[in-house]
């Protein structure tokens, strides 16, 4: 199948756009040892959590905002380790888990901020783009169909392009798309793709405009 693409921006973000509500905020603020906060600011209410946060030993801070947030996906002795490992790697982007990279970049960002550097910086990468299918091609725009295609406009030192080579050349499913790329959005004839800077960067992308054919799995 065959698309045009055409890129109108790439940023490179230490946050994502609303990873943390009021309700986020005030639920930790609890945890942290800091109820009833009533403020409805949302910066007011980060600076009175990173207060909290950093009346904890960084490793405490980090078990607590963990089990907030994966508790449903880690045991206690996962988030116990990863409270310790944070300090010492990027977890965010290590971690064999890829579906839990960004909810893990989120409370690693949380903590970087709170500690004032204390915790390992990562980044985001957010694209604004076009896609438009071409000869026949799939009308509804999936993950995969969009990583596949960014996959054919990347320096070859990608590390989507080494890790994932099988699945970008349909040899194998690709099932790993829905958890590289984290989000999707569209609005009107454009979308918005956030994935880690890890899986890609800003400096990889070759083209503003492109076009490109990428194929599918199918089981014998």
């Amino acid at each position: 199948m065959k698309y045009a693409i055409k890129i109108h921006k790439i940023s490179t973000v230490d946050e994502l756009p609303n990873a943390w509500n009021l309700e986020d905020f005030k639920a930790l603020l609890e945890k942290f040892d800091f109820p009833d906060a009533q403020s409805t600011d949302l910066k007011e209410l980060q600076e009175l959590l990173f207060m909290a946060i950093t009346d904890y030993e960084t490793n405490e801070a980090a078990a607590i905002v963990l089990d907030y947030k994966l508790s449903e996906h880690l045991t206690e002795g996962q988030i116990d380790q990863l409270s310790h490992e944070m300090l010492l790697d990027k977890v965010s982007e290590e971690y064999p888990k890829i579906e839990l990279h960004k909810d893990l970049f989120n409370v690693n960002q949380l903590l970087y901020k709170a500690y004032n550097g204390k915790f390992h910086n990562t980044k985001a990468t957010i694209v604004d783009f076009e896609i438009t299918p071409l000869t026949n091609a799939d009308e509804e725009i999936t993950k995969e169909i969009v990583l596949k295609c960014f996959a054919k406009n990347l320096d070859s030192h990608s590390l989507i392009l080494r890790l994932f080579s099988d699945q970008l050349n349909a040899v194998e499913a690709f099932e790993e798309a829905n958890d590289v790329i984290w989000e999707l959005h569209k609005k009107d004839t454009s979308y918005k793709m956030i994935t880690s800077d890890y899986w890609i960067s800003k400096d990889e992308f070759l083209h503003q405009e492109f076009e490109c054919e990428i194929d599918f799995f199918e089981e014998d």
